[in-house]
């Protein structure tokens, strides 16, 4: 991740009122994202897996879910899976870097199965900017 200063591009966009749901269990980067999000004015919940992250959808509909794939317990395809099932349309942004399994394949399979975009980590806070921008509801 680069520095925190990245600002809504495009005419008057802005994240103000915003919630977007944060799931990674890399706490360290699951809050500077959230702190990022928060700097740009967008309202950010977290949560450190699949299983509390399907909680949040239906406590607090986000508009929109970041969620890392590599987890422990219910990984990110799972939650992806599981919120379909339920019948949540919530647009996914999907993470990965890796770990036990290549990361192209966990991201070509969140592909297939309804993410609305993937990013490979480390990714550049500009690109997944412009990633939420293109991917909020209107």
């Amino acid at each position: 991740m680069m520095g925190e200063s990245t600002t809504p591009s495009g005419p008057h966009r802005t994240l103000a009122g915003v919630r977007i749901l944060v799931v990674d269990d890399d706490v360290t980067l699951r809050r500077a994202l959230v702190r990022w999000l928060g700097h740009l004015g967008c309202a950010a919940l977290e949560a450190d897996g699949g299983a509390e992250a399907l909680l949040m959808v239906e406590a607090e509909a986000p508009d929109l879910v970041l969620s890392d794939l590599n987890m422990p317990e219910m990984n990110g395809i799972e939650f992806l899976l599981e919120m379909q099932a339920a019948g949540h349309v919530i647009p996914v942004i999907a993470m990965s870097g890796g770990g036990r399994v290549p990361k192209t394949s966990l991201l070509q399979d969140a592909d297939m199965l309804g993410a609305v975009e993937v990013i490979a980590k480390p990714f550049e806070m500009q690109s997944l900017l412009d990633a939420i921008l293109r991917n909020l509801p209107r």
